[in-house]
C-alpha cells in the first residue's frame, strides 16, 4: 500500500469506531428524556428505573465515544494537513459552532443531569437532560454540513494564490441540498440504533426473567412488566425509525443522483445508461466488478428511486467517466464498484431485517404475551446490532461513494495527504491508533454488558440519596443519611457510577 491507501485505511478505521457512539447518543439521549418525562407526569417509578436504567448506558456511551472523537482529530493534522488546509475556511465556522454551542451544551447540561439528581428542582433536572438531547441535534446538524460540503460544495470561492476555497456564504453550507436530506435520514437511521439498543436488552430481560423467574430480583420476574414496556417502546421506535429512514432515503437518493450520479451508478454498478433502469437485489459480478454474471432485479425501481419517475433515464458509469475526463482531465472517476455496490445493499439489508424484529416483536408480545423460544432471546442478542452495522456501511458508501474526491470536483483524494509523510510513518499511527480503537471498543462493549445484564436499578435506595417518590429531595445537601440508612460504599452495583444517580 502507498501513503494514500494507507491514511485512507486509517481515516476509515478511526471514522468507522467513532461512528459507533454518534447514533446511539442521539437517540439514547432523546429515549432517556423521554422515559424521565413521563415519570414526572405519572409518578410511575417504572419509568424512573428505566431513565436511570438506559441512562447509565447512555453516559457509558457518550464518555468512550468522546475519547474516539478527541483521538480522531489527530489523524486529521497527521495525515491531511493538505485537505485541512484547503477546506479549513469553509469548515472552520459550522466546526466552531458544533464545538461552541452544540458540544458545550452537551458536556454542561449532562453534567447537570449527572449531578443534579435530587440537589435541583425536577423540572430543571429534566429540562437538562432535554437540552443534552438537542444539543446533539445540533451537533449533528454542523457536522453533516461540513461533510455535506465535501459531497457537494456550495457557498465558496477558489482563492488560486492561496490555494484553498474561501467562505462566501456560510448561509448557502448551512442550506445545502445535501445537508437538508442528509440530516432527517441521519437522525432517523439514530433513532434505529436506539430504539434497537433499548428493544434488544429488553427482550433479552424478560425472556431470561420468564425463563429462569427470581422474583425480586432486578432482572427478575417482579420487572417482567417494565421490560415488557421497554421492548415495545424499543420496538416501535426502530419502526418509526425505519419508515423515516425508509422516506428519506428515496429522496436523497434523487439529491444524490443530481449531485453526484456517478456515486448512484456505483451503487447500482450501472455502466450503461438505461431507461426505465432495473434495481438489482442481488448480483454476483466478474472480479473486476465491471460486468454482472448473475443478478435478482426488480424491473423500473432503479429509475424510481433515482429520477422519481419509473421511465426515468439514469446515467451509466461509462458514460459519467467519459463526462468527468472532458471536464477534470485524465483519470478514472469511478469509486470502488464492489464496495459500493455492497455496502448500500448491506446499508438497506441490515436497517430492514432490524424493522422486521422489531414487528415481530411487537407480535409476540401482543396482549400480555412473552416469548421464551431460543430464538427469542438470539433476536434481542442480535437487534442492538444490526442497526449499528446498517449506519455503519451506510457511513461507509457515502464516503467510499465520493472517491477520487475528498472535496467532490474541486480536490482529489490524493491531494489532500500531508506533504512528506511516508508509507513507515503512517503505517506506524496507523498501528496505533488501530490498537487504541479496539481497545476502546472492547472497553465500551465490556461496560454496557456489565452495566447491562443486573438488570433494573433498585430505586428503593433512592430514599438513601435524598429523592422521594414524588422526585423532591429527600434529605439534606449530598442526599446522605435519610432515616439512618447509608449507601453500601461496597455495593458495585452503584460503583462507578453512583455519582450519576
Amino acid at each position: 500500500m502507498d501513503v494514500v491507501d494507507l491514511a485512507r485505511w486509517q481515516f476509515g478505521i478511526t471514522t468507522v469506531v467513532h461512528y459507533f457512539f454518534v447514533p446511539f447518543t442521539i437517540s439514547m439521549a432523546f429515549l432517556v428524556a423521554i422515559m424521565q418525562t413521563i415519570w414526572m407526569r405519572t409518578q410511575d417509578e417504572r419509568w424512573l428505573r428505566l431513565a436511570k436504567f438506559f441512562g447509565k448506558l447512555l453516559l457509558i456511551n457518550l464518555a468512550v465515544g468522546i475519547v474516539t472523537g478527541l483521538v480522531q482529530e489527530f489523524q486529521f493534522g497527521l495525515n491531511w494537513s493538505d485537505f485541512s488546509r484547503f477546506v479549513g475556511d469553509i469548515f472552520g465556522a459550522p466546526l466552531a459552532m458544533e464545538a461552541l454551542l452544540a458540544f458545550y451544551l452537551e458536556s454542561v447540561f449532562v453534567g447537570v443531569w449527572i449531578f443534579g439528581w435530587g440537589r435541583i428542582p425536577p423540572k430543571v433536572h429534566l429540562a437538562a437532560i432535554w437540552v443534552t438531547a438537542c444539543a446533539t441535534l445540533f451537533s449533528a446538524y454542523f457536522i453533516l454540513a461540513a461533510n455535506s460540503f465535501m459531497q457537494n460544495p456550495v457557498g465558496y470561492e477558489i482563492n488560486e494564490e492561496a490555494g484553498r476555497a474561501e467562505l462566501t456564504d456560510f448561509w448557502a453550507v448551512l442550506t445545502n441540498k445535501v445537508t437538508l436530506i442528509t440530516f432527517p435520514h441521519t437522525i432517523f437511521a439514530a433513532f434505529l440504533v436506539g430504539g434497537g439498543v433499548v428493544a434488544g436488552i429488553a427482550m433479552w430481560h424478560l425472556v431470561q426473567g420468564r425463563r429462569e423467574p427470581v422474583m425480586g430480583e432486578p432482572g427478575g420476574a417482579s420487572d417482567a412488566g417494565v421490560f415488557r414496556k421497554a421492548l415495545r417502546i424499543g420496538a416501535i421506535t426502530v419502526l418509526i425509525g425505519g419508515v423515516g429512514t425508509a422516506v428519506t432515503g428515496d429522496i436523497q437518493s434523487k439529491v444524490m443522483t443530481e449531485v453526484q450520479p456517478m456515486k448512484m451508478a456505483a451503487a447500482e454498478a450501472l455502466y450503461e445508461t438505461q431507461e426505465a433502469a432495473p434495481y438489482s437485489l442481488f448480483t454476483v459480478g466478474s472480479l473486476d466488478g465491471s460486468r454482472a454474471l448473475y443478478s435478482i432485479e426488480i424491473p423500473y425501481l432503479l429509475s424510481f428511486l433515482s429520477t422519481g419517475s419509473f421511465e426515468g433515464e439514469v446515467q451509466g458509469i461509462d458514460d459519467i467517466q467519459e463526462e468527468y475526463q472532458e471536464l477534470y482531465g485524465p483519470g478514472d472517476y469511478a469509486p470502488n464498484i464492489p464496495a459500493t455496490y455492497w455496502t448500500f445493499r448491506l446499508m438497506i439489508g441490515f436497517g430492514g431485517l432490524a424493522a422486521a424484529i422489531a414487528a415481530w416483536q411487537l407480535w409476540s408480545t401482543r396482549r400480555g404475551r412473552v416469548p421464551t423460544s431460543a430464538w427469542a432471546l438470539r433476536a434481542a442478542v442480535v437487534l442492538p446490532f444490526l442497526p449499528l452495522a446498517a449506519n455503519t456501511f451506510g457511513w461507509i458508501f457515502t464516503e467510499i461513494g465520493r472517491q477520487p474526491w475528498l472535496v467532490f470536483g474541486l480536490m482529489p483524494t490524493a491531494s489532500g495527504v500531508t506533504p512528506g509523510s511516508t508509507a513507515g510513518s503512517v503505517f506506524a499511527t496507523l498501528a496505533a491508533f488501530t490498537v487504541l480503537y479496539a481497545g476502546l471498543t472492547w472497553l465500551w462493549i465490556w461496560l454496557l454488558v456489565k452495566y447491562a445484564r443486573p438488570g433494573l436499578p433498585d430505586i428503593s435506595a433512592e430514599a438513601r440519596w435524598g429523592r422521594g417518590r414524588s422526585g423532591e429531595p429527600a434529605a439534606g445537601p449530598g442526599g446522605d443519611d435519610v432515616d439512618g440508612l447509608q449507601p453500601d460504599p461496597d455495593d458495585d452495583a452503584d460503583q462507578p457510577l453512583t455519582f450519576a444517580y
